[in-house]
């Protein structure tokens, strides 16, 4: 079975889910438009940084071109290989002329989730997995969250617009996919009722191994992608407080770097605080957790309904929110070390249990067969 992983790199998360469906024997391929600066390592990136529209549409077609020779296309962070209406509102396009703009936005419109009709239409099993802030809508978030950035990030980083496109999106692979998934468990409030949670397959436990320190003092450490979304200023904070009273310990704060420039850093690290208002941990808590190291994050209780029951007993994560952590923080500092260590434990065995890239992809490799059963498959 030949598996397309496409066409976004947010996170780890399908980079090592395709490594791991080749392992188990299917022909899984991961292609991206374009790397970010964490630098995952997609099996193939198509775009460099100073690609332009023409060269990009381009690839667009090309891809879809590829697409037509796989069984299975698995699309990450709910975006589909055609363009979309967001673009239209993106920095990049604001700059083009007024007159290239209206031919660009004609363009889309045309053909905007045409991927979908044309692969459903081929018989192809469409599986879409959602990330975060491709279904999170400001809207939803400020209005049943009491805890949310959406009421922390500045007025363009949730629109109305904004919002109403992810809803149509989310609505277009409603209508196509066979298969849909949430990496984030808020996100299943937005998402069709037959959209499941699925965790994280993002580490490679074998190359993550547990970790222990011997710092002096403990080393606490945050590392933003963006510092509204993950709470900083309220780390910061509680972390100016807690020294200010005394308290004899390290704090790095750690920010654009590649994936495996900052890994040196979390090695050396005792505590991370991961992110105080999105609910839920995230990639990088599941990296300190292979690790061996406890992690401080906010979990909504709202939001566990949607996850397995024994995955919620099973949860290592140090609950915190913006007006806790520096009460919790100061109490895992003055923890002795040993009961610190013992939540390290029971983090890897957490991530060994619920997060091992093989056991995700074993269940992936199950419902593509369920799915290509079920709807069989025109050949291109």
């Amino acid at each position: 079975m030949k598996v397309l992983h496409c066409p976004d790199l947010v996170g780890g998360h399908a980079v090592q889910l395709a490594r791991a469906e080749r392992k188990i024997g299917l022909d899984s391929k991961l292609i991206v438009f374009r790397q970010n600066y964490f630098n995952y390592p997609a099996d193939e990136v198509l775009l460099t940084e100073g690609s332009g529209v023409v060269r990009g549409e381009l690839a667009r077609w090309r891809l879809l071109w590829r697409a037509l020779r796989y069984d299975v296309i698995h699309y990450n962070f709910g975006q589909t290989i055609m363009p979309s209406r967001m673009a239209l509102y993106s920095n990049r396009a604001k700059a083009f002329p007024v007159w290239l703009r209206l031919i660009y936005q004609l363009y889309v419109r045309v053909f905007e989730n045409f991927d979908l009709k044309i692969l459903k239409w081929l018989g192809k099993v469409i599986v879409v997995t959602f990330q975060g802030d491709d279904a999170r809508q400001g809207d939803y978030c400020r209005e049943h969250f009491a805890i949310t950035f959406a009421k922390e990030v500045d007025d363009d980083y949730y629109t109305n617009i904004s919002d109403q496109i992810k809803r149509e999106r989310i609505g277009a692979f409603d209508k196509y996919a066979d298969r849909i998934y949430a990496l984030n468990p808020d996100l299943l409030h937005v998402l069709p009722r037959r959209a499941v949670f699925l965790p994280y397959a993002s580490v490679d436990l074998e190359s993550w191994k547990p970790v222990s320190t011997d710092n002096c003092r403990p080393l606490v450490l945050h590392a933003p992608s963006h510092r509204q979304v993950k709470g900083t200023r309220y780390i910061e904070a509680a972390v100016r407080r807690l020294k200010d009273e005394g308290l004899n310990f390290d704090f790095v704060l750690v920010e654009g770097m590649s994936n495996d420039e900052a890994r040196s850093y979390y090695e050396k690290a005792d505590i991370l605080i991961d992110q105080l208002l999105a609910g839920w941990y995230g990639g990088l808590a599941l990296e300190f957790m292979a690790l061996g190291k406890p992690v401080i994050a906010y979990i909504r209780q709202s939001d566990l309904k949607f996850i397995p029951e024994t995955m919620r007993g099973d949860l290592p994560v140090i609950q915190a929110e913006p007006n806790t952590i520096y009460l919790v923080l100061k109490r895992c500092l003055m923890e002795k070390k040993e009961r610190l260590a013992l939540i390290g434990r029971k983090s890897r065995s957490f991530a060994e249990r619920w997060h091992d890239p093989i056991f995700i992809a074993d269940k992936m490799k199950r419902e593509y067969m369920a799915s290509k059963n079920i709807e069989g498959s025109r050949q291109v």
